[in-house]
């Protein structure tokens, strides 16, 4: 897979990228992770990409010319996915991420200031994706969040594929409780069954937990859930 990032911020993205399984998966060549810098496509000596709005209005915003100029080179004639990052997108979920992990390749747009020229929406980019209902200062931290949930599924980043089945989400649930060493710590005790050895016993308590903790803290998600 590769994912393209188009930002005003390339240094942002040199630590989240550089450590944990993101690292890894680049290392092993599962993943390419390209940013490119929207200055590069800057207009005149000055490289400007934002201007005041027409009507007036506080903030900047993104001029088209250096999106398109940027989107343009990098995608050629290929149709992929060009995805900007705003809070007016579609709220990212697991089963987005699970969408965007069946691409080959795809272009993540950092949005900034008061936003994008509407024509970027409306000729440029093919979706748009919110990672929650508040205001961020640009699209860089989505850009990490997005990057972070779909490289993890891409088979064999994560090594067993009963990682990311067994994941908060996955099946439209919370994850089970779980447990490891000491059997016993401050009195407090291993459910029994989980160290029973009966492996359908074991399954069985840990959907039924999962659907327990989901009603008692994501009562919403039941709504959707395969039951």
């Amino acid at each position: 897979m590769r994912i393209d990032i188009v930002t005003l911020f390339p240094n942002m993205f040199s630590g989240p990228f550089d450590e944990s399984i993101v690292r890894r998966a680049r290392d092993n060549k599962f993943v390419e992770i390209v940013i490119h810098n929207l200055r590069d496509y800057g207009l005149g000596m000055h490289r400007v990409v934002d201007d005041y709005p027409y009507g007036g209005g506080s903030g900047m915003v993104l001029v088209p010319e250096p999106l398109f100029s940027a989107v343009e080179a990098i995608k050629g004639e290929s149709r992929i996915p060009v995805i900007l990052l705003t809070p007016q997108g579609r709220l990212f979920t697991q089963q987005v991420a699970e969408e965007l992990a069946a691409y080959s390749r795809f272009i993540l747009v950092c949005g900034h200031y008061e936003g994008v020229d509407e024509r970027v929406r409306e000729y440029l980019v093919t979706d748009e994706i919110s990672i929650g209902d508040y205001v961020l200062t640009g699209g860089e931290p989505a850009a990490m969040v997005v990057c972070d949930a779909v490289v993890r599924l891409i088979p064999g980043v994560l090594g067993s594929p009963e990682s990311v089945r067994d994941d908060s989400h996955s099946g439209g649930l919370l994850e089970y409780p779980q447990y490891t060493r000491p059997q016993i710590f401050r009195g407090w005790e291993v459910p029994p069954v989980l160290l029973s050895g009966n492996h359908a016993e074991i399954a069985r308590w840990r959907r039924e937990q999962a659907v327990l903790r989901t009603l008692a803290r994501r009562p919403d998600l039941l709504e959707k859930a395969d039951l």
